[in-house]
């Protein structure tokens, strides 16, 4: 009988010991939960600290890709460029009434066109809601804080009224920018990863951009978008205003701006935040979106997507070809149908033409 109370016991003891080693996993797994949920791939980021290399002539030039069978000829090679014997400049722009509402339903003989003052013959004309790269320039300095979840919200609304073939990536910065969510085209993977920010530090919106912008030359799709979300000015970029206006003229890419601004701003930086996030998105054919009421931030993300599916593509062959590398302005002239209210139509300012 001791023999048997003596063993019960031993056996007792052991299922202490193994009951109280898992009950210290669990404790070690959840503490390691923890640090990977607050932990900021911010604090890993590193700018840098001088400008790429010059782009070559390839590199530099606009969408100049030709020939009507553009979209027959598209490759999701990253590395890879259509190549063809016309060149066709395409000038993607969008339409808005007095009111600034969207304008759909408009033909090829309402536009005219102009490269460097010259009437151009229109070859091509579409209004199909052909896929496109977006990258997010996302602010998460320490002033988002009582905004980031309505602006994390508004992103998630975004990115669900976007064609569901789109490709994505988010850049986020506050000090510094990093990329946080690599190319996808999955919803969840960029949620996922939002929700274990936090805002913090200070803020390098010129270096995000600038990040964003080339970032984009790897896009899987000629068509390429940037959304920056941000509620002031810079106070730590390393790169200066010129030198990203410089690189937003020298792509391809549509800048749209969703600006979170106090009404009152307290420093010369956010009082000039808004006239730079305007000046990038105007020259490229878009837009900023003043937020005015934090209630309205979903509905404004939502329509920033409802404009780039809804975009004329207009295509032509220049008629006046000088392969000097020179920056060349554009015009778009509406003849809207009668009736109509004064439209306003919003595309890029110009490209540079090729230099050989």
């Amino acid at each position: 009988m001791p023999r048997c109370q003596t063993g019960w016991r031993q056996a007792t003891g052991c299922q202490s010991v193994v009951t109280a080693l898992c009950l210290l996993a669990l404790v070690l797994a959840g503490a390691r939960c923890t640090l990977l949920a607050q932990e900021n791939p911010l604090d890993r980021a590193q700018t840098p600290t001088a400008p790429p290399a010059p782009k070559t002539p390839e590199e530099t030039r606009p969408v100049l890709e030709g020939g009507d069978n553009v979209a027959r000829q598209a490759t999701s090679r990253r590395d890879a460029r259509i190549r063809v014997d016309v060149n066709l400049v395409l000038v993607p722009m969008t339409v808005t009434d007095p009111m600034n509402r969207l304008v759909t339903g408009l033909e090829k003989e309402n536009f005219q066109i102009f490269d460097n003052n010259i009437p151009q013959k229109i070859k091509s004309f579409s209004t199909d809601d052909a896929p496109l790269t977006i990258g997010i320039v996302f602010d998460l300095s320490g002033s988002m804080n009582s905004k980031f979840m309505r602006a994390r919200k508004a992103l998630s609304e975004f990115l669900r009224t976007c064609n569901p073939q789109d490709e994505f990536f988010v850049v986020g910065f506050n000090d510094r920018p990093a990329v946080i969510v690599d190319y996808t085209s999955d919803v969840d993977d960029v949620e996922a990863r939002m929700v274990m920010l936090k805002p913090e530090n200070r803020t390098a919106l010129i270096d995000a951009v600038y990040l964003g912008v080339n970032k984009l030359r790897d896009a899987k799709y000629e068509r390429k978008a940037l959304l920056i979300i941000s509620d002031g000015g810079d106070n730590r970029s390393r790169y200066t205003e010129n030198e990203l206006r410089r690189s937003v003229r020298e792509s391809d890419v549509q800048i749209y701006s969703i600006g979170i601004f106090d009404q009152y701003a307290p420093t010369e930086e956010e009082q000039l935040g808004p006239i730079l996030l305007t000046d990038i998105s105007e020259m490229t054919g878009g837009r900023l979106f003043r937020v005015m009421d934090m209630n309205d931030l979903q509905d404004i993300a939502t329509r920033v997507s409802a404009e780039l599916r809804n975009e004329y593509v207009i295509g032509y062959a220049p008629s006046e070809v000088k392969k000097d590398g020179n920056w060349r302005k554009l015009k778009v002239r509406l003849l809207p149908p009668a009736g109509l209210p004064p439209l306003t139509v919003h595309n890029r300012q110009g490209y540079y033409a090729p230099s050989q």
